[in-house]
C-alpha cells in the first residue's frame, strides 16, 4: 500500500504531461505560445529577432500557413454536410447578415478615432478590423455557453463570414495585389478544374490534390498578388469526404479512409507547428509600438463588434429572418466580444496588408490587445446572466 502511494504522484505527473500537451494542441494554444515568445525575444534582443523574422517570413507566412487555412476550410466543408451547422441556408443567412454589421461598425469607429489619436495613416488598416480568430471565438463561446447552445454555431458563422469578407477585401485593396490579376484568375480556374477532374476520377489520396491543383493554386494567387497561404481554400472542397459532419474541431476517426479526413489527420500537428511559427515570426513588437495609434484597432473592435453585431441582427430580424431559440441581445453582445479577438487571423491580415515598419508594429500590437475580448466576453456573460446556459 505504501509503495503504491509512493508511486502515485510520479504516475500522475507522467499522465498529466500527455494530457497537458493534448490540451495545448486541441485548443490551438501553440499560437499564443509563439506570440509570447516573440514579444519576449523582440524586447530582449530586437536585432536578432527581426533578422530571424525577416528570413522566416516567406516560408512561414506564405507556405507553412497554407495547411492551417486548408484545415479551416475542411471544417467549413464538413459543416455543409447533412446535419452540419451550415447545411441549411436559413441557419447561415442571419449570422452572415449580422456579421456585416460586426464588420462595418468597427470600420466606422476606426475612421473616426484616428483623428483624435492624431494617427490618420492608421485608416489604411481598416480591413484588419474584419478579422475574427475562429478557433479562439469558438473556444470562448463554448466556455461560456456550453456545447449545445445555439450561440456556438451562430458565433462560428459570424467569425467565418467576417474573415471571408476580410480575405476578399484585402485581396482587392492590398498594395501587393493586381499586377497579374487576369493570369492569376486563369491559373486558379485551371487549378480548380484539375481538382474537379481528380475527384471525378475518384482519386482517394489527398496527395495528388496538394501536389497538382494545390501547387498551381499557390502559384496563381502569388501571381495575382493575393496571399498564397490561401492556396488550399479553393482546392479542399474538391477532396472526397465523409457524408456527415463529425462536429466542428472534432478530429476524424483514425480509421477514416476519405481523402478529407486523411488530410486532416496528417496535417493537424504540422499545422499547429505552423501556427506556433506564425506567432513567433509576426507577433514580435517592441514596447516602442505602444503609441497612441496602437489603441485604434482594439477600441474599434471591442466597441464596434458587439454594437455592430446587435444592430446587424436587429436589421436581419426586421427583414423577416429569425434569431435561433434562446439567442437575444444579451447573447449577441457576448458573441460580439468573442468575435473581436483577432489574434492569428488579425496578424495574418496585418502581414498581408502592411509592409514591415512602425505602422505594422503598431497595428500588430493593437491586434494582440484585441484578445481583451476574451475576458470581456466572460465578464459580460456573467453580468448579463447568460453564462452557463446549455
Amino acid at each position: 500500500m505504501t509503495g503504491e502511494r509512493a508511486r502515485t504522484p510520479a504516475v500522475e505527473r507522467q499522465a498529466t504531461v500527455p494530457r497537458l500537451s493534448q490540451f495545448v494542441l486541441e485548443h490551438l494554444l501553440l499560437l499564443p505560445l509563439g506570440v509570447v515568445l516573440a514579444l519576449l525575444w523582440a524586447n530582449v534582443d530586437p536585432e536578432s529577432y527581426f533578422r530571424f523574422s525577416y528570413r522566416a517570413a516567406f516560408p512561414v507566412n506564405d507556405i507553412a500557413m497554407i495547411f492551417f487555412f486548408g484545415l479551416m476550410t475542411k471544417e467549413v466543408v464538413e459543416a455543409t454536410a447533412p446535419d452540419g451547422f451550415l447545411h441549411r441556408w436559413r441557419r447561415v443567412l442571419l449570422p452572415v447578415v449580422a456579421s456585416l454589421g460586426a464588420a462595418l461598425v468597427p470600420v466606422l469607429i476606426l475612421r473616426w478615432i484616428v483623428g483624435p489619436l492624431d494617427e490618420p495613416v492608421l485608416s489604411e488598416a481598416w480591413p484588419i478590423t474584419f478579422a475574427a480568430d475562429v478557433a479562439v471565438s469558438y473556444l470562448t463561446v463554448r466556455l461560456i455557453f456550453g456545447r449545445r447552445h445555439a450561440a456556438v454555431p451562430f458565433a462560428l458563422m459570424v467569425a467565418i463570414a467576417s474573415d471571408a469578407l476580410g480575405f476578399v477585401t484585402i485581396a482587392i485593396f492590398s498594395p501587393m495585389a493586381q499586377p497579374y490579376w487576369t493570369a492569376g484568375v486563369v491559373l486558379l480556374v485551371a487549378a480548380m478544374l484539375l481538382a474537379w477532374l481528380l475527384r471525378r476520377r475518384r482519386v482517394r489520396s489527398f496527395w495528388p490534390y496538394l501536389a497538382g491543383p494545390g501547387a498551381l493554386s499557390w502559384f496563381a494567387l502569388y501571381r495575382a498578388g493575393v496571399h498564397p497561404a490561401l492556396a488550399l481554400v479553393p482546392i479542399v472542397p474538391f477532396l472526397p469526404h465523409a457524408a456527415r459532419d463529425p462536429g466542428f474541431f472534432v478530429d476524424a476517426s483514425p480509421d477514416a479512409r476519405d481523402a478529407l479526413s486523411q488530410f486532416a489527420l496528417f496535417w493537424r500537428y504540422p499545422a499547429q507547428a505552423a501556427l506556433f511559427l506564425f506567432g513567433l515570426v509576426n507577433a514580435g513588437v517592441t514596447s516602442g509600438a505602444l503609441e497612441a495609434g496602437t489603441w485604434a484597432i482594439p477600441i474599434a473592435v471591442l466597441v464596434g463588434k458587439p454594437v455592430g453585431l446587435t444592430l446587424g441582427a436587429g436589421l436581419a430580424t426586421l427583414a423577416g429572418l429569425h434569431l435561433p431559440h434562446r439567442l437575444g441581445w444579451r447573447e449577441l453582445i457576448v458573441i460580439g466580444f468573442s468575435a473581436a479577438i483577432g489574434l492569428g487571423v488579425g496578424l495574418f491580415f496585418t502581414s498581408a496588408l502592411l509592409s514591415p515598419g512602425q505602422l505594422r508594429s503598431e497595428v500588430s500590437m493593437g491586434v494582440l490587445l484585441s484578445t481583451a475580448g476574451l475576458p470581456l466576453a466572460l465578464v459580460s456573460g456573467r453580468l448579463l446572466g447568460v453564462r452557463g446556459r446549455s
